[in-house]
């Protein structure tokens, strides 16, 4: 129960049911990527000659979690798919990771509070300003 209850409600936790259905309604599924997320692409053309293009994410939607290739098809950069024909990877590309901030993942450099807050002193530390001194 309390499952499709969440599917009514919890935009932020993948397609609401109101979202899920219009998708199944006028779109195709397309293709679905490593991390799980859907890619689906309208049937028909809109005014402007173009297929609309939509993606459920697989969990909490954060559009980070879209790898570059699918972020320039779904906004018509290139027509081809990226399953279809893969785009060329150059030497300094690295593999594609979302966005971990908010995460376990985060990096917390030293003297973050995550970490304690403790960090060596540098000459610029501020210094309180005190009347008796």
């Amino acid at each position: 129960m309390l499952k499709i209850i969440k599917r009514i409600f919890a935009w932020w936790d993948g397609a609401t049911a109101g979202t899920f259905w219009e998708i199944k309604r006028r779109g195709e599924f397309v293709f679905e990527d490593d991390f799980g997320n859907k890619y689906y692409e309208e049937r028909k053309e809109t005014y402007d000659g173009r297929k609309r293009r939509w993606v459920t994410y697989k969990g909490y939607a954060d559009a980070s979690r879209i790898p570059p290739e699918w972020h320039g098809w779904l906004h018509h950069m290139y027509d081809e798919r990226p399953n279809e024909t893969p785009l060329p990877r150059q030497s300094f590309e690295k593999e594609h990771i979302p966005n971990l901030t908010g995460t376990v993942h985060a990096y917390r450099p030293k003297g973050s509070l995550w970490r304690g807050g403790k960090r060596a002193k540098v000459a610029s530390d501020y210094e309180a300003w005190s009347p008796d001194a």
